[in-house]
């Protein structure tokens, strides 16, 4: 890396300061907190993470110092570390070390996605395959790797820049996956939407065929060692974290480890379709993992009952903004599963201003919902909030005075 005597010192007062963060008797309560949440604690009180890097461009530019190319990468991602609890005031954990995970990587079918972009952040999916009977000789072994040295390389690096401050090391990283987004990162979603009614047994033979070889892909991150424990404040999809009393500290095998998956793009079927056509499949991924958070953007009530209720190791569901909350409530009450709930992107991300009655309103009725629920507000698909911090920060405040009545 080319990094100029100038810009590393910018980014050592950065190390410093998020050491100095992560170090703090703040740190320690908000550590504190989240570990009483991880293990359904009967005095645990809801957790609210802002996800930051779909907005990061209306927050970080402004307080970036650094010239060199190398150098603002890094900038941004210290800036990224801190700026939650510094400017949002959130319960984004800031970490006394810089993990770095082993790379991976895994193209279904050995079809890399076609993808045309728009102006903006639209985009569609080129279809490959247009008939599933016609073209399913397309489908050949999904390809995949894994790269554990890279990931030490890359540790080595950072530390080399400011290490003696604030260390990186290799770390685990959650399992994740989503076997019907890669299809229809090849199909298209009309495309495959008319496969699995036509061709329901050649779609249970696709998924299938997905589900083995996401299999396959474990089983060569076993052998290569990339497995870690994901425990505390590992980061988990959909903006949470790793906490937990259940798993190892000395994890090696998929078993021993938090996973996830979601299937938002089924969110236009039938909870029948889904549990005779896809859940059979998801399953086989998920009994590979040790704990479970399902869910994006899909309607999770409509396939709780049928399908995610059976599951053993499922300890987080998303709520999402097309969830029936109330449904959710009284299934998840009393239970060992986090009430994860997604609120729409609308409340902060549309207008200058907030509607602060409409937001009050919007987590009233979550704290209605979620009464008797281990409850988590992980706010995530914000792009824009005005270049402003402070809004970010008032939303928060806001939450926090209607959870404060879920806790009472």
């Amino acid at each position: 890396m080319n990094i100029s005597s100038k810009d590393l010192e910018r980014l050592r007062a950065l190390a410093a300061e998020q050491s100095e963060l992560a170090h703090s008797p703040a740190m320690d309560a908000l550590r504190a907190d989240w570990e009483k949440h991880g293990r359904f604690a009967a005095d645990s009180r809801p957790m609210v993470t802002m996800e930051l890097w779909t907005f990061a461009e209306d927050i970080l530019p402004p307080l970036m110092q650094c010239e060199g190319e190398d150098a603002r990468r890094l900038e941004r991602m210290l800036l990224s570390n801190i700026v939650n609890h510094t400017l949002f005031h959130d319960d984004t954990i800031v970490r006394d070390y810089l993990p770095v995970s082993p790379s991976t990587s895994f193209t279904a079918f050995g079809l890399p996605p076609k993808v045309e972009h728009s102006d903006g952040l639209g985009h569609h999916f080129v279809p490959q395959i247009e008939d599933l009977e016609a073209e399913f000789d397309k489908l050949k072994a999904s390809e995949f790797s894994v790269d554990v040295a890279s990931a030490q390389r890359r540790a080595d690096e950072l530390n080399e820049l400011f290490g003696d401050i604030l260390p990186a090391r290799v770390s685990g990283a959650a399992l994740s996956c989503s076997p019907m987004g890669d299809i229809v990162r090849i199909m298209a979603m009309d495309n495959m939407y008319v496969a699995m009614y036509d061709y329901p047994e050649l779609f249970h033979k696709m998924l299938g065929q997905l589900a083995d070889d996401y299999c396959a892909f474990f089983d060569l991150m076993e052998r290569s060692g990339a497995i870690m424990p994901t425990l505390g404040d590992t980061h988990l999809n959909q903006g949470t974290y790793c906490f937990t009393d259940e798993l190892s500290d000395t994890a090696r095998t998929t078993r021993d480890v938090w996973g996830y998956i979601d299937s938002q793009e089924t969110s236009g079927v039938s909870p029948r379709m889904y549990a005779e056509l896809v859940f059979p499949h998801y399953r086989t991924i998920i009994e590979r993992y040790g704990l479970l958070s399902y869910g994006c953007c899909e309607a999770t009530n409509g396939i709780w009952d049928s399908c995610l209720s059976t599951l053993s190791n499922l300890r987080k569901v998303s709520i999402s903004p097309w969830c029936d909350e109330p449904f959710m409530g009284e299934r998840l009450r009393g239970k060992r599963v986090v009430y994860l709930r997604k609120p729409t992107p609308n409340l902060l991300g549309v207008g200058d201003v907030l509607d602060e009655d409409e937001v009050r309103r919007h987590f009233s009725a979550t704290v209605e919902a979620a009464r008797g629920c281990t409850l988590e507000i992980a706010q995530r698909d914000v792009y824009r909030v005005s270049k402003s911090p402070e809004k970010v920060r008032r939303y928060v405040e806001i939450i926090r005075e209607c959870l404060d009545k879920h806790q009472k």
